[in-house]
């Protein structure tokens, strides 16, 4: 079977860039008999897994990859303190492998979450050099979601200079979720339909129509949702005061991935989202990672060469010709 498949949704953290940003809220990641630690937290990765590009494209060929997006890991995002060095790192590493990889690597940056000048200038940079298609971000920032504050800028940046955005949570702790991992079985699409909502009901998307953006895990509990937001934005002025449609015609404008481990979610997924902005997400390395995409997306009856041209299409057609296998 050939390799087919694109992959927009994959990690990837060079070995030096384990001590992550300064003032990371998890502390340092950490090879130990080579397996990834996150402080004291076992990750249930093989260290290879995660900065090793041979494992990576060797994981890729076994499962009909043809081009996979990698992006940081969402705790190596800089949230809590200026890191340009940082991410400058990264970006630049992340370019090389792109480069060196014969066309089967694609990537998305990082940028600065703390000053939106500064991001903007890390984003002019990435579409000048025209290796990374774009940037990942996380959905949550100190209290505040896509429709408002840098996150908000750093969306119009990425639009302006033609960037694909990819929305990726954080698994961010709360008090009621200490036990279960259900900050990420939870916390994770909780924490993308708060995003996914407000980009809808904050006109993000109106603003915004040319904004390549990409919501992970099939966009987390959103698709169950969308029901309950459409009758309170007909229901109630204060939630349609941000925007100016439905937001069931909204749900058609972003993409979503199909990682949602579901059958059943997927096709509530592509009730609901345009046919064309489905696109195959795997989550690798992670233990949550669909690790028989192939199989999946077949058993879903989702067409491999859509799913490959959509895939595509968010990373952008220039940079990632069809040919490329």
């Amino acid at each position: 079977m050939t390799a087919d498949l694109v992959d927009i949704h994959a990690h990837w953290l060079p070995t030096e860039l384990f001590e992550l940003p300064p003032g990371s809220p998890f502390g340092a990641m950490r090879d130990n008999g080579g397996e990834l630690f996150l402080g004291d937290l076992p990750l249930s990765i093989r260290t290879e897994a995660m900065s090793d590009v041979d494992a990576i494209v060797a994981d890729m060929d076994s499962n009909n990859v043809a081009l996979r997006a990698l992006s940081p890991p969402p705790f190596a995002f800089a949230v809590n303190s200026a890191a340009e060095e940082y991410i400058d790192t990264y970006n630049e590493s992340l370019a090389r492998v792109v480069s060196e990889s014969s066309g089967r690597l694609a990537g998305l940056g990082s940028v600065r979450l703390d000053d939106a000048a500064a991001a903007d200038r890390q984003m002019a940079s990435i579409a000048q050099e025209k290796i990374l298609s774009g940037i990942a971000i996380p959905p949550l920032l100190h209290g505040s979601s896509l429709d408002t504050g840098i996150l908000r800028s750093i969306l119009r940046s990425a639009s302006n200079h033609g960037l694909a955005v990819l929305i990726h949570p954080m698994q961010l702790p709360k008090p009621e979720w200490p036990q279960y991992y259900l900050a990420n079985l939870i916390g994770n699409p909780v924490e993308t339909a708060t995003a996914v909502a407000s980009s809808i009901l904050g006109g993000v998307l109106e603003e915004l129509p040319d904004l390549r953006i990409c919501f992970v895990h099939g966009g987390g509990c959103a698709p169950d949702l969308l029901g309950r937001w459409s009758h309170a934005w007909h229901a109630r002025p204060d939630v349609r005061a941000g925007s100016t449609r439905n937001p069931r015609e909204l749900f058609h404008e972003p993409y979503f991935d199909t990682m949602t481990h579901d059958v059943d979610a997927l096709a509530l997924l592509r009730k609901h989202a345009d046919t064309k902005r489905i696109v195959c997400g795997t989550d690798y390395p992670f233990d949550m990672a669909e690790t028989r995409v192939s199989e999946f997306v077949d058993s879903c009856g989702l067409d491999r060469t859509v799913l490959a041209e959509n895939g595509r299409a968010f990373l952008g057609h220039d940079l990632y010709p069809a040919d490329v296998s």
